[in-house]
């Protein structure tokens, strides 16, 4: 996989992670359509990717400290899981305003590379079955297609079943 783009790439703190880590990618634009009501699943239509390959990005609080979950937008976040896999008893979804701050991208446009602050990741472990995954490119319209290996060891992940 090369670091090319099909279209003009935006430069992020997310493709600035990669560079700095020398990872390959490809980066992949598409025009937003700002009254999608789901980013994740609106990125795969209009990549022509299966939606099982294209992860969101969520912040959730895991018995009060932040932390980042990394799930197919074809499935739902397991709290109880998330909560499971990060040793925690409890797990509830972060404020969007507080994912926002915390994470320096706008909800939609989520990265789980390249945040402002270094969180406990864990990445769905389905992520693995594929050759390739995309995630958010740090702006709505803008995901990154790389292994989902290189995804876990620069976000420093543990992987866990942690979708449903």
């Amino acid at each position: 996989m090369a670091r090319r783009s099909r279209d003009r790439s935006p430069t992020t703190q997310a493709t600035l992670a990669l560079a700095r880590a020398g990872v390959e990618h490809v980066a992949h634009t598409y025009e937003h359509d700002p009254r999608a009501t789901s980013y994740g699943l609106e990125a795969a239509q209009a990549l022509g990717v299966d939606a099982a390959r294209v992860l969101k990005t969520l912040l959730a609080e895991v018995d009060g400290r932040l932390a980042v979950a990394v799930v197919p937008v074809s499935a739902q976040l397991d709290l109880k899981a998330l909560a499971r896999a990060l040793g925690g008893s409890r797990a509830v979804m972060a404020d969007p305003a507080v994912a926002e701050r915390v994470t320096g991208y706008v909800v939609g446009g989520i990265s789980p590379l390249g945040q402002k602050k270094a969180l406990p990741t864990v990445v769905d472990a389905g992520a693995l079955e594929h050759p390739t995954v995309l995630v958010s490119g740090g702006r709505r319209g803008f995901d990154l297609e790389l292994s989902p290996t290189d995804l876990v060891a620069l976000t420093r992940a543990t992987t866990a079943p942690v979708s449903r």
